[in-house]
């Protein structure tokens, strides 16, 4: 497994958290695992479940937000707030064979607290480290 992190600067002088792992599974078991209860809090936190787009999502240690797109196999892409009180942000995970493996890359677009790099980083491993 390998994985590489990194926060750049976008355009709008927000920042992009980026988080990476490669994984040898193939995309439909990375999914399957995704999806899975075990998987959906690993990425999200204690008590997330993910429904269909539009549907609400909520992480019992405060996180929340709405899923805005869901394409089996390849993508999930959710708003993010921190608390009730934090705007909202946007996460995108996709998925891309690599090789006989599956590359995880999520995106935290609008990321303005620095220690979502962390957040990430540690939810990639608890997601990854789940399918063995």
């Amino acid at each position: 497994m390998t994985s590489t992190t990194e926060s750049i600067p976008d355009e709008a002088q927000s920042r992009a958290v980026r988080a990476s792992r490669t994984v040898p599974a193939s995309p439909e078991q990375v999914w399957q695992h995704l999806i899975s209860r075990e998987g959906t809090q690993a990425l999200l936190g204690p008590g997330a479940q993910l429904g269909s787009k539009g549907e609400s999502w909520h992480s019992d240690d405060g996180p929340h937000g709405v899923v805005r797109s869901y394409h089996p196999l390849e993508q999930i892409r959710v708003s993010w707030h921190a608390d009730d009180d934090a705007p909202a942000s946007l996460v995108d995970l996709q998925l891309a064979p690599d090789g006989t493996g599956t590359r995880i890359d999520l995106v935290h677009e609008h990321a303005d607290d620095a220690s979502l790099q962390a957040r990430w980083d540690g939810a990639l491993e608890r997601l990854t480290s789940g399918m063995s």
